[in-house]
């Protein structure tokens, strides 16, 4: 189904938005790591900001629309070989509509260990764990097209996905849905790791309440989607005030 004009720069405006929370939130490496959306109502055409260009200067209008040949379809600005590499088969095979990778502090710093696993040790742990796919085979930096695919293999039909001595990566239907989970993985790593520099054993959650947590609750006043609307617009808001211009 075609988008409309209002559609895509939606879309443009929520992955700009993304670029410069992270950025807000300790999650970006300057002008590497990267957050990829489907152009609305295409196929293979994604949007990402052109490799120079720090997170903190991410604009609606300077994001630059590529295909699976790397071709730069619209706007300027160079495409990365590694966001071309990892984004572009993920996006084809798993056909999700948005898809962040970072190196962010605290999901590294687990992914270091050899044991890299996310424990049930929180609340918020306990809405994430069940959802990880591990690639415990660190391969070099992305190439070609064929790293992608064997990440998307990896990832299955999981959300994220743990890179062992890399980074993490995360995917979801909406900017909003992906950048919380994103956020809320870095909170329960930080949590993790932190913990388990106390040298003291961690309290976890066994399997049935880990079930209850993630189970819906029927009493809940707001749905998973509307949480994640509310979280979205919340955080431009808070763009707004300390790093506005995402929109322009």
């Amino acid at each position: 189904m075609q988008a409309t004009n209002d559609e895509i720069w939606r879309a443009r405006v929520h992955l700009a938005a993304a670029n410069r929370l992270a950025v807000l939130d300790g999650l970006e490496e300057g002008i590497d790591n990267h957050f990829t959306m489907r152009v609305p109502g295409s196929v293979d055409r994604y949007l990402v900001l052109p490799f120079g260009l720090h997170w903190s200067e991410a604009r609606a209008s300077d994001l630059i629309v590529f295909n699976e040949a790397g071709e730069v379809l619209e706007g300027h600005g160079g495409l990365e070989l590694s966001a071309l590499s990892i984004h572009a088969p993920l996006h084809r095979i798993t056909g999700v509509s948005v898809v962040l990778h970072t190196h962010q502090t605290w999901a590294l710093a687990l992914n270091m260990l050899e044991d890299n696993r996310l424990l049930p040790g929180s609340q918020t742990a306990a809405f994430l764990t069940r959802n990880i796919a591990y690639d415990d085979g660190y391969t070099g930096v992305a190439d070609s097209l064929s790293e992608g695919e064997r990440l998307a293999g990896i990832l299955g039909d999981k959300k994220i996905l743990f890179m062992k001595n890399h980074g993490v990566l995360v995917v979801g239907d909406t900017v909003a849905q992906a950048y919380r989970r994103l956020y809320k993985l870095e909170r329960a790593c930080r949590a993790q790791v932190l913990a388990m520099s106390t040298g003291k054993p961690l309290a976890l959650l066994d399997e049935q309440m880990v079930e209850r947590v993630e189970r819906p609750n029927p009493h809940n006043s707001h749905s998973q989607t509307e949480r994640e609307t509310l979280y979205f617009a919340a955080m431009m808001r808070v763009l707004d005030r300390e790093l506005p211009g995402y929109a322009a």
